[in-house]
């Protein structure tokens, strides 16, 4: 119950990088279940077609993974390559995104997006570009795993509503007393000088709603990776029952 039962983030190798871009995405997941979950995760794995319409998005690979153990996990999650036919013939080439997210009963937690580069293997004239129609197996596929961007979203995940709120509102009780104490010994001239004296609750301070999120949404979270003209970095975001740190 509440906001703890994962350490900190999940943890994703990219393997068989670079390779073909008909060979299946596989990545090696490594996360920490801080307290027993009485349901599955849900994994996903989805491939932004084109920037310019979402429609060309493509979920590769749905999984439940479960009952979770209390402890370290690992898993290599595999999705099959994207549907060539799907994609626009000027978006197979180029920077593209991969999403991989994970929800807890219907709410996503944490997201991790990477650059993707399809690239032609064969030399080309650049003004011409590459021979048409477009040889797929000539295209190498890239990923930058070196530069996610992690983003974490606050979800409950206790067992009802009710407890969730009755859980805040004890923290709340809490925080208020330990305030009313600190004030009380700083009139008095005496500063919290303990770390867990200073310390005060973020959670609901930042993220976003707790609602859910869909395919569409995630699309435009992969436009947004498109759009920057920054590298990606990792947003740690509050913490929660999974741990899933970046390597």
């Amino acid at each position: 119950m509440g906001s703890h039962r994962c350490g900190s983030t999940p943890s994703q190798a990219v393997l068989d990088n670079p390779a073909p871009f008909s060979a299946s995405f596989s990545f090696e997941i490594t996360f920490e279940c801080l307290q027993p979950l009485s349901d599955d995760l849900e994994w996903k794995v989805l491939y932004v077609g084109s920037a310019e319409d979402t429609s060309h998005d493509q979920v590769l690979d749905e999984i439940l993974v479960g009952p979770i153990p209390v402890g370290i996990n690992k898993f290599v999650l595999q999705a099959d390559a994207p549907d060539r036919s799907q994609i626009p013939e000027a978006d197979v080439l180029g920077v593209t995104v991969v999403l991989v997210t994970c929800s807890y009963r219907n709410k996503e937690f944490v997201r991790v997006g990477y650059y993707v580069n399809n690239e032609y293997a064969e030399p080309y004239d650049e003004e011409k570009g590459p021979p048409l129609p477009l040889d797929i197996n000539k295209v190498r596929r890239v990923v930058l795993s070196d530069k996610p961007r992690v983003t974490r979203f606050p979800i409950k995940w206790g067992d009802n509503d009710s407890e969730d709120e009755k859980q805040k509102a004890q923290q709340h009780e809490q925080g208020q007393a330990a305030q009313k104490e600190d004030n009380g010994r700083i009139m008095g001239g005496q500063m919290p000088t303990d770390e867990k004296e200073m310390s005060f609750d973020m959670e609901g301070r930042e993220g976003r709603p707790e609602e859910d999120l869909d395919e569409d949404e995630l699309s435009e979270e992969g436009f947004d990776m498109l759009s920057e003209d920054v590298d990606m970095k990792m947003d740690a975001g509050p913490p929660g029952p999974i741990a899933v740190a970046m390597e």
